[in-house]
């Protein structure tokens, strides 16, 4: 195991963790890593895009002219895709974009980015988050202070509103529960701030 200094709120080391070798410290598959952020990609998507077909679109009841002797392209109707305001031909309909990991894949995704994170020196293990108000100023304070002052994921043992409503405000940071935690956010972030709660609370699923 791994010791890292836990800080406080002011950036001053108050202590130490031991982070656990098989979350923290296991070898980074990019393939798994790919995977795990494609798969959640695309299950934000809303798959409500739709599109008009030539069945679809209002008018065009009418053949136009005649089939034979205008001189001009036979035609069976003004909808169909290549007449202005026709219908779309071979346009999207609503689907379902979801996709599914497997556990192993998924727990596996998660200890890869942690780790990368540590590799990187980008993990900040913070003693205790806290707020007894909303006050966004004392927020960037201690990401100031901590140096995660740019796009930083902040992950919480408990939820607390006075602190997630406190950063909710600043650009670039985002916040999470130790049970919410995914690869994506992860990777997506120059500083990864774990609560020293939510780190052991991580451990404890993760080992």
């Amino acid at each position: 195991m791994a010791n890292m200094n836990v800080v406080d709120m002011a950036g001053k080391v108050v202590g130490t963790i031991e982070l656990t070798d098989s979350v923290f410290a296991v070898e980074v598959k990019p393939a798994v890593l790919h995977a795990a952020v494609r798969a959640y990609l695309l299950n934000q998507r809303q798959g409500t895009q739709s599109t008009l077909t030539r069945t679809e679109v209002s008018g065009g009841g009418k053949k136009p002219w005649r089939q034979k002797g205008t001189g001009r392209a036979r035609q069976g109707s003004t909808r169909a895709p290549q007449w202005t305001h026709g219908g779309i031909a071979l346009g999207p309909k609503p689907r379902s974009y979801r996709t599914d990991l497997t556990k192993k894949t998924r727990q596996l995704a998660i200890k890869g980015a942690l780790s990368s994170k540590v590799t990187e020196n980008e993990l900040v293990v913070v003693d205790a988050i806290t707020a007894t108000e909303y006050k966004t100023k004392a927020m960037v304070a201690m990401l100031n202070a901590i140096g995660a002052d740019k796009k930083a994921l902040v992950v919480l043992a408990e939820k607390n509103d006075f602190v997630v409503g406190s950063l909710a405000n600043i650009p670039g940071v985002k916040t999470a529960y130790a049970n919410t935690i995914n690869v994506y956010d992860i990777l997506n972030c120059d500083k990864l701030v774990l609560a020293k709660g939510a780190a052991e609370q991580i451990m404890e699923v993760y080992a």
